[in-house]
């Protein structure tokens, strides 16, 4: 009984966060000279002073093992041109995934070009949380190109539109 309830709740839980829109990001890291990176969008700003964010990445993410030892990471927040991007760093793979991505390194930190935003970080700290750990970032350096947000929404990407 009790696990037909939790895998209700499961659900439920699910279809309510559907409903919540999400800045689409791909954290990245160095791994020697080789660049790795993974779709997120639970990412958030967390505090201003000092600058620092928050992104929450899977256990058995192969980019949180690079962060625990690199302690330095970046936040690309895609435009809504970049759906190709998402996916692509969203499937299995290391440096694979970097395949004809043009990128750079900022800070020594893969840094996608035609990103509007862009943050540099040092990790602050490690947070359990469930099945994710919460990375938290003081921000070393933040840039940003402007243009319209990826974001994803009701398991579609699309982008924010102002009410006039």
């Amino acid at each position: 009984m009790i696990e037909q309830e939790n895998e209700l709740l499961m659900a439920a839980f699910r279809e309510v966060m559907a409903g919540v829109p999400t800045p689409v990001t791909v954290v990245t890291a160095m791994d020697g000279g080789r660049p790795h990176g993974t779709t997120v969008s639970a990412f958030t700003s967390l505090s201003m002073q000092p600058p620092m964010v928050m992104v929450a990445l899977d256990r058995r993410s192969q980019l949180l093992g690079l962060l625990r030892s690199s302690l330095r990471f970046g936040v690309n927040v895609l435009g809504h041109a970049q759906t190709a991007s998402a996916l692509a760093f969203a499937r299995k793979g290391g440096a694979e995934k970097f395949a004809g991505v043009l990128w750079e390194a900022d800070r020594d930190i893969p840094r996608l070009l035609g990103a509007p935003g862009w943050l540099a970080c040092e990790v602050a700290d490690f947070v359990d949380g469930g099945d994710h750990v919460i990375v938290l970032g003081n921000v070393m350096s933040a840039e940003t190109a402007g243009g319209d947000p990826l974001t994803y929404h009701a398991r579609a990407f699309g982008t924010h539109v102002a009410i006039a």
